[in-house]
């Protein structure tokens, strides 16, 4: 694969940013914008950005850092989903825990944010309890946004109980968007500084990238991923006054930076920043290698986002005003639906043999098509058409006679074709009497990263298998039949 990104060079100064930063402060509450680990959007616009990346970066501040994870309480009643992951926030949220305890980082604790005495918050907050992991509730902030005087008071912030921490960076991440992470932090500078500690703030970002161009295809693709909560990259004006210097951040940031500012400087009687852009550590320009790869992989992300959009509004999760964004920003940068190399060969399959398709880019360059049969889903079909591709295995050879499929058919008595999960399992079953299968599946890994088109909305067990392989899947926004659910 060609890199684009030097990950190696930003763990480097992205490091160094951080550190210089937690030296102005006796604690620094770092809020992580994005994901904190597995960030794969990142990963696709930058070719060679590790998904985990951060966990490099922050591996270095490890004995001194501890962490404390937000989620909104509306999120937990409401059943919120990760589209990516096809899971519930809550669910995502002991997913990070996890996930942090294993790589060795102390977890603080968890802040359910905007609690209202919601039965199902109740719950979860016994759930966590029960596997020892500390909860704090914060409720809405009296006075905000308006009032700074009452925000900045016992009633305000001092109406939150104090999060105990001994570390000197305290790091504040959350399963997704709009889960009280600002708020958490300010509720923690209100009550270290009544408590005489020069704490501070700071934004771990990735996106927007503040000093490349407002439109660089690289910010025009965060807006993309954030077309649902109608974020907009903009100049950063107050920045822009301050320095003389064009930095980009998004309107959210920018909007309340003037509320957020007046809290900060009447938490800690000084004023630290000047703009959005000063809050945040972002070092991921300095570490771009060929802007022309990063600009096309870019490219690439906003038309799947658009493609992602599409088939949400048709399952009714979103609204049609996010695909009409996206398709703003495809105009913008003159390109449309058809700029993956795989879409017109996926429609064309289906359209000649008149069943659903699917169509994957190899990184060669050759295009590699699979349809639904009798036995097999056109997942299916695809993942076995690619490996004899990878393998040089001639075509009519069969990696699966008919005779191996039919009696795991008859087995599950189901008319459904096999899914992709249930053919790599009879795949890996059969390699250990056939070296030739075992060889084929040694190939698959060579599908990380690579495009894939289906022509019907890919749902349940060969979604899961295909996000597993790593493939980057889009589908038509069409239903896989007309039977209604």
């Amino acid at each position: 694969m060609k890199i684009g990104f030097d990950n190696d060079k930003y763990v480097k100064i992205q490091s160094k940013k951080i550190k210089e930063r937690i030296k102005l402060f006796d604690k620094l509450y770092l809020e992580v914008g994005g994901k904190l680990f597995l960030d794969t959007h990142a990963s696709r616009v930058l070719p060679g950005f590790k998904a985990d990346v951060k966990v490099e970066v922050l591996e270095q501040f490890k004995n001194d850092m501890e962490i404390v994870f937000c989620i909104n309480a509306g999120d937990i009643s409401k059943n919120k989903t990760r589209s990516e992951y096809g899971i519930t926030y809550d669910m995502e949220m002991l997913n990070l825990i996890n996930i942090s305890q294993k790589k060795g980082f102390l977890v603080n604790s968890v802040v359910i944010t905007l609690y209202n005495n919601q039965t199902e918050v109740d719950l979860f907050i016994e759930k966590l309890e029960r596997h020892n992991i500390k909860t704090y509730i914060h409720t809405p902030t009296k006075g905000y946004p308006t009032d700074i005087d009452i925000i900045v008071s016992e009633d305000g912030y001092g109406a939150n109980p104090y999060i105990e921490t001994t570390k000197k960076l305290v790091l504040i991440n959350a399963p997704g968007s709009s889960s009280g992470k600002l708020a958490t932090c300010l509720s923690q500078l209100y009550y270290e500084h009544k408590r005489g500690v020069n704490a501070g703030y700071a934004k771990y970002e990735t996106f927007p990238v503040w000093n490349l161009p407002l439109k660089h295809p690289i910010n025009l693709a965060y807006e993309s991923a954030t077309a649902d909560r109608k974020d907009v990259n903009m100049i950063d004006s107050f920045h822009l006054e301050k320095y003389g210097v064009q930095a980009v951040n998004y309107n959210r940031d920018i909007e309340t930076f003037p509320i957020l500012k007046n809290i900060l400087n009447k938490i800690s009687n000084e004023e630290i920043y000047h703009s959005p852009t000063d809050m945040g550590v972002n070092t991921i320009a300095e570490a771009i290698i060929d802007n022309k790869l990063v600009e096309e992989a870019s490219k690439k992300e906003i038309v799947r986002r658009y493609y992602q959009e599409e088939a949400s509004y048709k399952l009714g999760n979103t609204e049609n005003e996010s695909v009409q964004r996206i398709k703003l920003l495809l105009n913008e940068l003159n390109i449309d639906k058809n700029y993956l190399k795989v879409v017109s060969p996926a429609l064309k399959k289906s359209k000649k043999s008149e069943k659903h398709a699917m169509a994957l880019e190899l990184s060669s360059g050759k295009i590699v098509t699979g349809r639904e049969t009798e036995l097999l889903s056109s997942a299916s079909s695809l993942i076995i058409n690619v490996m004899k591709v990878l393998t040089r295995i001639p075509d009519e050879i069969n990696l699966l006679s008919p005779s191996v499929l039919e009696p795991i058919i008859k087995l599950r008595k189901s008319e459904q074709p096999l899914s992709l999960q249930e053919v790599l399992v009879a795949l890996s079953i059969c390699s250990v009497t056939n070296p030739i299968i075992e060889k084929a599946l040694q190939k698959i890994d060579k599908l990380d990263g690579c495009d894939v088109h289906s022509t019907y909305i890919v749902q349940n067990g060969d979604l899961k298998t295909l996000k597993s392989l790593g493939v980057y899947l889009t589908t038509q926004p069409v239903f896989y039949s007309n039977e209604l659910f």
